[in-house]
């Protein structure tokens, strides 16, 4: 049975652009996985630790019969091939891809909390998010739209606007 995934992608450093192009290319070569949709590319300001370049995000849709976890580990696989160093929290990278959404599901695991713990509090998610999918439901919190306003003071630039895949 196949299950709907949300991924956020982000990157700032490298080309971030040519990172999520690549990444998204990677997504869409997924076993068992089919890539639905793909948001515009959004620029934003860093979180955290703020002395860093600013960030190029955007959200994939993707239809998969992979596991939850078995998506993650895929996820981790394409950071790894995109060069992504883990060397401190909220550090500066080549490729950041989070699971947001697994179907309805709401899973509390070590390495895998769905829906993403903070993806109510970020514009560089919830924009692109309900770009693509303007009524989703964050299971167990209530509609994505319904938070924009909570995250409307933080900046946010569209930089390319989404294309049909296919």
């Amino acid at each position: 049975m196949s299950t709907v995934a949300f991924i956020a992608l982000g990157a700032n450093l490298g080309q971030p652009v040519l990172q999520l192009q690549h990444a998204l290319d990677l997504l869409a070569k997924l076993p068992q996985s089919q890539l639905l949709q793909q948001s515009s590319f959004y620029s934003s300001s860093a979180i955290g630790y703020t002395d860093q370049p600013d960030f190029i995000n955007a959200v994939a849709k993707l239809e998969t019969t992979l596991s939850a976890a078995a998506l993650l580990q895929a996820m981790l696989g394409i950071e790894a091939e995109c060069g992504r160093q883990r060397t401190f929290q909220d550090a500066p990278r080549t490729l950041d891809l989070d699971l947001l959404l697994y179907g309805d599901a709401l899973i509390r695991q070590d390495h895998l909390i769905v829906p993403h713990p903070r993806m109510h509090q970020r514009a560089f998610v919830l924009r692109p998010l309900t770009e693509i999918a303007p009524d989703i439901i964050i299971p167990g919190m209530g509609s994505a739209s319904d938070f924009l306003p909570l995250v409307a003071d933080q900046q946010l630039s569209l930089l390319t606007v989404s294309k049909p895949l296919g």
